[in-house]
Parts: structure tokens; C-alpha cells; sequence
């Protein structure tokens, strides 16, 4: 079996899983945000459930809407703590205590390596950079699951993807799933699980690894995985706040397919509007001219994100024409990045920096696009009116991309700076 078949079979008490099984199975986290716990607080009232299944495995947090932009948002945020307050949930994080939902959980040491962990959020496939089965699931699932600790799946097929060769400078786990994203297509790995694997993916540290599996939702996938590894277990072992296994994939496990990648092969690149995999050289696209330039995101939010962007804006300005925003993606991270003067060198640059949110990412605030305007941004979703107006683009990069563009006032690459 496939580390993805062992995850599901394990927690569905059977001994062996095959793709297209229908299956129950335990959730050891549920997890929810200010959009998306509302709509499954009320199916939970709705199905008459008095009580959670268990008040240390669901997570709220709110983070799209958070710190409140307005009143809608306020009442939205209000129903998660009240409900929490009331579930004695152990796992609600107010403004304050909370990140960017992707970012804060695997930081708090809350998923580990083979778990099953289900939100009612896209790119709950981040997870998958620890060795477990994360995905994303609909609000009415969320509700069913914080009251029985369950979740029925179907089992995916597994697609093999298999890096080797070295980064040439400024190429990170961003690129490396660009590139893939610009093979596949958005529907290339529609409701499978996207195993990451190779020599490449072995030295990739951990930050790249959660970016990868971040994006696996961009191909279509139901999930990203990565087999766990000493990089894994040094990334959890200070974290951990329970027991947890390690999966691996056995050699005869099945795929429905396996690609390569040559990496050495591979530049910084860009995709442009209005998809992911509308993937282009960065180098190409130097007659592109920018308005906004967003680092953050539960992409590149991290605090390696933020030491790459400082490393090529320290010392230099933002282009007067462009406005450039830096969002840690928890208060750990901010806090980190303040200690390290990287949040000086920000200033310095004249970037504004925000609080933990993901704010300009999905339209929210922090950074709504106006007609006509560009963004070059870290995060993970180009589509139309994704940051603002209809009528506004969003350029996808990785973050020292981001930063030589916020410098040059055009998409660029770092080098053309002196970096």
C-alpha cells in the first residue's frame, strides 16, 4: 500500500485499502475557520449534536476574516468563540493567540505524522509535509465529524511525483510545485493523492515541504503527502504533544501514475492570471509592471519566507510606485522575525507589515486590489477577483521573487538587485 492507503486503512480499522473504497473513518483533528465554522456550528445545532466528540481535537481559529474587518466579520468570529466557550474547546484561538490556520497547527505541534486531519479549508493538504492524510472537506462534513470523531472518504488513487537534482539559486518548494502545477494543469491530480518523492524532495527542508503540499488542491488533488524522514522527525520531535507513527510507502505500492522532474532544470517562476498553471519563467515576464507586492499567506508565510524576502530587500527601497505587504503567518513567526531584525529591514524597505491574517490573499482586507492593478504575491490562488476587483491580476511567485519585483516596480528576479 501507499503511505495515503496505510493512513486511511489504520484508521478505518481494516487491514488493506484500494482506491475507490468507500470508507469511515476516525479524524484525530477537525479543524475550521471564521468563514467556514459558522455554516458547520449551525448544521452541528441543526442535527441536534449536544456536545463535540472530543474538545481537545477540533480547532477553530479565525484568520480569513481576523483581526475583524467589519461587522459581518465580528459576528462570524463571535460564533466561534461562543461555541467554543461553550465546548470547551482547548484548541479556539483568539486574535492575539492565533495564526494563519496552516502555518499556527503544525508550529503548536498539533498534527503529526499519521494523522487523518480533515478542515473545512482547502489547503488543510498542507499537512501532508508531515506524513499524514490531511485534505479539505465541506462544512457539513466538519459539523458530522465534531460530533461522531468520524468522516467517510473515498479512497484516492495515488499519483507518485518524483524530484531530483539540485535548486539552482533562489528555487524553493514554490517553484518546485509551480513547475509540477504547469504540467499536470489544475485538474491533473483531480481527487488524488500527490505524493511527493525523490532526492531532491529528501534535502528539502521543511518549510518547502509544507509549501508543496500547500498547492496540491491546485492541481486538483485530494492531498499531498510526503514519506517522513529525519527532516520530519526533528521538525515534530520538539512540537509533538502526543504519540504519533510514521508511514512509509511500500516498494510494490501501486500509482495510477509517476512523473520526474529534473530540478536542476528549473528556474524562479510565475504563474500568471488567472491560473496557477499558467506557469512562466520569471525571467520572461520582465515587462510586467506591479502595483502590490504580498508576502505571506499560509504558503510562504513562514519565517524562512520572510529571512528570503529580508535577504534581497535589506538595503534597498520599495519602488515608489509599489506598495509591498509582509504578513508573518503567526505570532511566533512575528516575534522570530522581530528578534532577527528582519522586520527592520521591512520598515527600512518602507513595506508595511501586518499582524498575523490571511487578509489580502483570498480579497479579504489587508490588501484588496483596485481595477487595473497588479499583484505579485506568495500565496497560492490566482483566480479572477482573487485579491479585488474583477478586473485586477494576481501573479503567483516565490517569496525572492516577490521582493526583487517590489524593488524593481516589474517582475524581476533577485540578482537584477544585486542579491
Amino acid at each position: 500500500m501507499t503511505i495515503t492507503e496505510k493512513i486511511l486503512a489504520s484508521h478505518s480499522d481494516r487491514k488493506e485499502v484500494f482506491p475507490g473504497d468507500l470508507i469511515n473513518a476516525r479524524v484525530d483533528l477537525v479543524l475550521a475557520n471564521d468563514i467556514t465554522a459558522p455554516i458547520a456550528i449551525r448544521e452541528f445545532e441543526k442535527i441536534g449534536a449536544e456536545r463535540v466528540f472530543d474538545p481537545d481535537k477540533v480547532a477553530f481559529i479565525p484568520d480569513h476574516f481576523a483581526p475583524q474587518k467589519d461587522i459581518k466579520a465580528a459576528e462570524q468570529c463571535k460564533l466561534l468563540r461562543d461555541f467554543s466557550h461553550s465546548h470547551n474547546l482547548s484548541l479556539y484561538f483568539e486574535v492575539g493567540r492565533m495564526g494563519i490556520e496552516h502555518a499556527l497547527l503544525p508550529e503548536q505541534g498539533l498534527v503529526l505524522p499519521g494523522d487523518l486531519v480533515i478542515g473545512a479549508d482547502s489547503h488543510t493538504c498542507t499537512y501532508g509535509a508531515l506524513g499524514a492524510f490531511a485534505t479539505g472537506v465541506g462544512s457539513t462534513d466538519v459539523a458530522s465529524a465534531m460530533a461522531t470523531g468520524e468522516c467517510w472518504f473515498k479512497v484516492p488513487e495515488s499519483m507518485k511525483f518524483i524530484y531530483y537534482g539540485s535548486l539552482k539559486p533562489w528555487v524553493g518548494g514554490k517553484d518546485l510545485i509551480l513547475h509540477t502545477i504547469g504540467d499536470i494543469g489544475v485538474d491533473g491530480a483531480l481527487y488524488k493523492a500527490m505524493e511527493f518523492d525523490g532526492e531532491t524532495i529528501r534535502n528539502l527542508p521543511m518549510h518547502g515541504r509544507l509549501t508543496m503540499c500547500n498547492m496540491a488542491i491546485e492541481a486538483g488533488g485530494k492531498s499531498g503527502i510526503i514519506v517522513p524522514d529525519e527532516i520530519t522527525e526533528r521538525y515534530v520531535k520538539e512540537r509533538a504533544k502526543r504519540e504519533y507513527k510514521l508511514y512509509t510507502s511500500d516498494s510494490d505500492a501501486e500509482y495510477s501514475e509517476i512523473r520526474e522532474y529534473d530540478c536542476s532544470k528549473i528556474e524562479p517562476l510565475v504563474a500568471c492570471p488567472h491560473l496557477p498553471s499558467n506557469v512562466r519563467p520569471a525571467k520572461d515576464l520582465a515587462d510586467i509592471t506591479i502595483d502590490q507586492v504580498v508576502i505571506g499567506s499560509c504558503t510562504n508565510g513562514r519565517l524562512e519566507d520572510l529571512r528570503e524576502a529580508a535577504m534581497v530587500i535589506k538595503g534597498k527601497k520599495v519602488n515608489p510606485n509599489v506598495r509591498m505587504i509582509v504578513i508573518p503567518a503567526t505570532q511566533n513567526i512575528y516575534k522570530q522575525a522581530m528578534n532577527e531584525g528582519l522586520i527592520e529591514i521591512f520598515i527600512d524597505a518602507e513595506a508595511v507589515v501586518s499582524t498575523p491574517t490571511c487578509g489580502p490573499c483570498l480579497g479579504g482586507h489587508m490588501g484588496i486590489l483596485a481595477k487595473g492593478e497588479r499583484a505579485i504575491a506568495t500565496t497560492n490562488r490566482n483566480f479572477v477577483g482573487r485579491m479585488g476587483h474583477p478586473e485586477s491580476e494576481v501573479y503567483l511567485s516565490g517569496p525572492a521573487v516577490a521582493a526583487a519585483s517590489a524593488v524593481l516596480g516589474r517582475i524581476g528576479l533577485p540578482e537584477e538587485i544585486g542579491a
